[in-house]
């Protein structure tokens, strides 16, 4: 293997008071237990990354920062979203390290499998990808709209690994490529397979979460979703255009019947399918009207091209900078 490599966890938290303490704690249990077999470097470390959190969730990490030198913090400027929390997070850490693993905070991804990530990156993978082996502990509910999106992504042609989140190991060298990709509106699971490096996949059996709420109920998993898709497929502007075109082929072959009856002499009422079509049409409109302005708000936030994220404060260990 030679010489043992820093690894840092890249750990975003949005409102994570609750879950602090333990994770904390269970993460310095693990660190130490990898740095004590050799497989990562003593100067590797878990960094907290505080997306504009409204509780005390940065003054615990300063409070852990100064009473255990294996936890860094970055505090952002303000709230910009996990997708922009964990590509800062990356991004500031990644000239202290030699590869990244990202993880939530709440701990649900099993930190066990952190030994077949490392295991993975010193057999020569830039890119490690942990997947669901299984949703059986999931609700009906979650199981359905997760595999759903799922298909939906791909159905649309957005190359995504199936089952994954963002429990992710990047080397240095892939995180300096992904930084190439310039685009605002992130969506990191379709952005980090585009990079095109040797990846593979570590599957692992996802936990219940042991403290505080989803940050991630139904509306912001669809507009979650609403931005994957319309970040890397122009497949539903298509989609609309091939549904005007049956409309139009519909309208005509219409037009041709009520030509054919009203020769025949036979008289139409006319009144519900003047009502549906009317409708119909409409809420096509309407749809087509939304889906195109969508594009259009993403085109203007990316010529603004304002920064993805502003760092407020880096809390490094002293000993890092030795």
């Amino acid at each position: 293997m030679g010489l043992a490599k820093t690894l840092y966890l890249i750990i975003p938290c949005y409102n994570e008071e609750e879950v602090l303490p333990e994770t904390s704690r269970r993460l310095t249990e693990k660190l130490n237990a990898l740095i004590g077999a050799g497989k990562i470097s003593d100067r590797s470390r878990m960094v907290f990354v505080d997306d504009g959190s409204k509780d005390r969730t940065w003054e615990m990490i300063e409070e852990l920062h100064r009473t255990n030198p294996l936890i860094d913090g970055i505090k952002m400027s303000r709230n910009r979203g996990h997708q922009n929390a964990l590509y800062g997070g990356m991004m500031t850490a990644k000239a202290h390290c030699d590869f990244a693993i990202s993880l939530d905070a709440d701990l649900q991804d099993d930190i066990d499998v952190l030994d077949q990530f490392i295991d993975r990156f010193y057999e020569g993978y830039e890119i490690v990808y942990g997947v669901r082996s299984s949703r059986k502990k999931d609700s009906f509910f979650k199981r359905f709209t997760a595999q759903s999106f799922y298909k939906i992504m791909r159905l649309f042609g957005v190359e995504i690994v199936y089952n994954h989140a963002d429990y992710r190991l990047m080397s240095r060298r892939a995180m300096d490529e992904l930084e190439k990709f310039g685009e605002v509106n992130l969506f990191l699971r379709g952005v980090v397979p585009l990079i095109g490096l040797k990846s593979c996949t570590v599957t692992y059996e996802r936990q219940k979460r042991f403290a505080g709420k989803s940050k991630y109920p139904l509306t912001k998993m669809l507009a979650f979703a609403t931005d994957g898709i319309t970040s890397f497929s122009i497949k539903p502007i298509r989609l609309i255009t091939s549904l005007g075109l049956l409309i139009f082929f519909v309208s005509i072959a219409m037009l041709i019947y009520f030509l054919i009856v009203y020769f025949l002499g036979k008289t139409v009422s006319g009144w519900a399918s003047t009502v549906i079509s009317i409708w119909a049409i409409g809420g096509l409109q309407m749809m087509a009207i939304g889906v195109i302005g969508e594009y259009i708000g993403k085109i203007y936030l990316e010529t603004k091209n304002r920064p993805k994220f502003i760092v407020e404060k880096y809390l490094r260990t002293q000993e890092e900078e030795n």
